[in-house]
């Protein structure tokens, strides 16, 4: 919890694919003595880690006030509520469709600017995000959700009673068994869970271990064929701003996906070059290690 603000809901630009903007300081504030500087204008092309799924990390880049220029070394996600008290990530006690509350974007300084925070309100900031991380990320990020869909195509024989599907058809293995998901610059790592649950649910966990090299195999070439068809992605909006719900959309060879996202994420699959999909199972659960390689 920190200091109090009347500011509305960010907007959020990247979305669009913007990486560079101008925008207005509406908050500035120190989190303590020796806690990190957080800025908030009132748009923002940086991605911020969310505080609900924090999948993918939060944008990188500057920061330029008073023509001095500033690191941002990470975006987190904040929220004011009704009486105006601030916020930061997992202290968030609200959803993002709660009435009266905004969410807002902070950018998070190496350095502080100079003066009083309080006087920093109302100036103009330029900010500009790391675009080659922010684009390893949106690879890796791509091809997670590509992978997610091939394996959930992959294991839709071994569920003796069909749970929910996926936007593609198929039993929906990802969304019912997955407990993690974890995105770094041209990878990402998802956790299954295998347990007693997920039997009962219908999933023949037993059979899967047999099938790992086969279900690897035909994963990678499922990926294959989706890359070579080189399908449009986009990301839609129900609004403009930070809490809007988010969706990730791809043209596939077997029809269109669109899956809820909050992320970033390539233009096309013509930008990757190949996804490589490790799969083992640990103790209890699951493992996938997807590697994105671009073109």
């Amino acid at each position: 919890m920190g200091e109090t603000t009347s500011a509305p809901s960010t907007v959020a630009l990247f979305p669009q694919g913007v990486s560079a903007c101008e925008a207005t300081v509406v908050l500035a504030e120190a989190a303590g003595d020796d806690g990190p500087f957080v800025i908030v204008t009132d748009r923002t092309p940086f991605h911020p880690l969310d505080h609900t799924w924090p999948d993918q990390p939060g944008d990188r880049g500057t920061l330029t006030l008073g023509g001095r220029e500033h690191a941002v070394v990470d975006a987190v996600t904040m929220a004011a509520g009704p009486d105006g008290t601030l916020y930061r990530a997992e202290a968030i006690p609200a959803r993002r469709t709660d009435p009266g509350w905004s969410f807002l974007v902070g950018h998070v300084l190496e350095t502080p600017p100079d003066g009083d925070p309080a006087d920093l309100a109302g100036e103009q900031a330029g900010l500009a995000v790391d675009v080659a991380r922010r684009s390893s990320l949106s690879a890796a990020h791509t091809a997670c959700h590509l992978m997610s869909l091939a394996l959930n195509t992959e294991l839709r024989d071994l569920w003796r009673k069909v749970p929910r599907t996926d936007c593609l058809g198929s039993p929906d293995f990802d969304q019912t068994a997955i407990t993690r998901s974890s995105i770094t610059p041209w990878e990402s790592v998802d956790r299954y869970r295998l347990g007693k649950s997920l039997r009962k649910a219908g999933f023949d966990a037993e059979a899967l271990s047999g099938r790992l090299d086969a279900v690897r195999e035909g994963v990678t070439a499922r990926l294959a064929e989706w890359i070579a068809g080189g399908g449009r992605i986009a990301i839609d909006t129900d609004g403009p701003w930070i809490n809007s719900r988010r969706w990730w959309s791809c043209e596939l060879p077997p029809g269109h996906a669109r899956l809820p996202c909050g992320g970033t994420h390539l233009g096309t699959l013509g930008e990757l070059a190949s996804i490589d999909v490790r799969i083992v199972i640990g103790e209890g659960e699951l493992v996938v290690n997807t590697t994105a390689k671009q073109s």
